[in-house]
């Protein structure tokens, strides 16, 4: 499957952090149920048949090859809580080269409200992961995000641009260090042990040098999964509100559409420090009245400034280096591909001509390697030119006079 016809067909239309608040966002957050029938929809209703959905604490984007960006946003608000409305007041979009480009800074971490987030690229993988089993990545999505995983690779290798607090993960556990200094009695609960809460598990144990953590999940199989790979203690789900009762720390990184934890599971059990990496918020907001209890959402970590941030701002002119190349790369298998059907063409019509008595080349088995040596010359030279027709002429005219 590859339904572009041209580069100006591949959109993104998206809002993140620079225009909305979590609270705005968590409104068109996309979990995988919703996108599994985000897909079905585009299928059935919309002439859009190329697509993946990238939906974090920071965005929710819609990638994808349609007649317009009024498709996109059409097919993601079909299975979000807010307006296509609301959507649109606060939404960029971005059509062809500039899709492309916005792409590569995102999954760079370039576009993150923690410069440098190296959490995004998971994301995108199992964004498209998804898309792929539903059969809605096509050719051009496919080596497109190819070379935004190579260019993310590089620039982790290449640059330190994913050095010190570069994901919201590690955000919390800074976060935790300054307020609460000796972890050693405190007893940390971890609600939701997806891609977020693992990440933010294994930087507790790293960081702050703990073990007393008790996991806990919707599906207590992902708990006990994850807890016997750490060695930590979990809980079924049934036992959700004891374990906020005897908590000092909790962390909810559930992301589900209605909270997870209420006021009234936390009243009346001691102080409590609760951070919400969830987008939509997964912690009723009356928490933050009880008394004792600190409640941060994702946001206020976010604009935390580390002191390696000044650092990881000098590496960006080389991540943006990194990417131009990649996209140079992208582009010239783009024109490429786009000129596989004359230069299929001028392979047929130079047999044709190598078996053709009238004109003189009359040869029971045509030469290959020669018409290989035209075509070689050929798609080098479109690469520079864009004149397929000149192009097929002079292609010709050189098997003619090598002949």
């Amino acid at each position: 499957m590859d339904s572009l016809k041209s580069i100006s067909d591949f959109y993104v239309v998206g809002i993140n952090y620079r225009k909305t608040d979590a609270a705005i966002r968590g409104h068109f957050a996309i979990n995988n149920d919703q996108y599994a029938a985000l897909i079905q929809t585009a299928a059935s209703r919309f002439p859009v048949n190329e697509l993946f959905v990238v939906s974090t604490c920071n965005r929710t984007e819609i990638y994808g090859i349609a007649a317009s960006a009024n498709d996109l946003a059409d097919v993601l608000c079909s299975q979000t809580k807010g307006d296509k409305a609301t959507f649109m007041a606060s939404a960029y979009i971005k059509q062809g080269k500039a899709a492309i480009e916005h792409l590569f800074h995102v999954a760079g971490g370039l576009d993150s409200q923690i410069l440098g987030d190296y959490e995004i690229i998971s994301q995108i993988k199992a964004a498209v992961g998804i898309a792929q089993q539903h059969n809605f990545i096509g050719l051009f999505l496919e080596r497109l995000v190819h070379h935004t995983l190579q260019s993310s690779r590089n620039i982790r290798s290449r640059t330190k641009l994913s050095s010190g607090t570069v994901s919201v993960s590690f955000a919390a556990v800074q976060y935790i260090q300054s307020q609460i200094p000796d972890m050693s009695n405190k007893k940390i609960l971890l609600i939701g042990t997806g891609k977020i809460g693992r990440n933010t598990c294994k930087n507790i144990i790293t960081h702050l040098g703990t073990r007393n953590i008790t996991l806990l999940n919707r599906t207590d199989a992902k708990a006990q999964e994850l807890a016997a790979e750490l060695g930590l203690g979990y809980a079924s789900h049934d036992q959700c509100s004891a374990e906020i009762a005897a908590a000092d720390v909790i962390l909810v990184a559930t992301n589900a559409q209605e909270p997870t934890i209420y006021a009234g599971q936390v009243a009346g059990h001691g102080s409590k420090l609760i951070i919400d990496l969830s987008v939509p918020y997964n912690v009723d907001a009356a928490v933050a009245e009880l008394p004792g209890v600190q409640l941060v959402q994702v946001d206020e970590l976010s604009k935390i400034n580390d002191a390696t941030l000044q650092n990881r701002m000098a590496e960006v002119p080389k991540a943006k280096a990194i990417i131009a190349e990649q996209i140079t790369e992208f582009r010239e298998w783009y024109l490429m591909r786009k000129n596989v059907p004359v230069i299929r063409a001028v392979k047929n019509k130079l047999e044709h001509i190598q078996n053709c008595s009238i004109c003189g080349t009359d040869l029971p088995v045509p030469d290959q390697a020669k018409i290989q040596k035209v075509l070689n010359n050929m798609a080098s030279k479109m690469k520079i030119q864009n004149q397929g027709g000149c192009n097929y002429i002079e292609a010709i005219n050189d098997f003619m006079t090598r002949s």
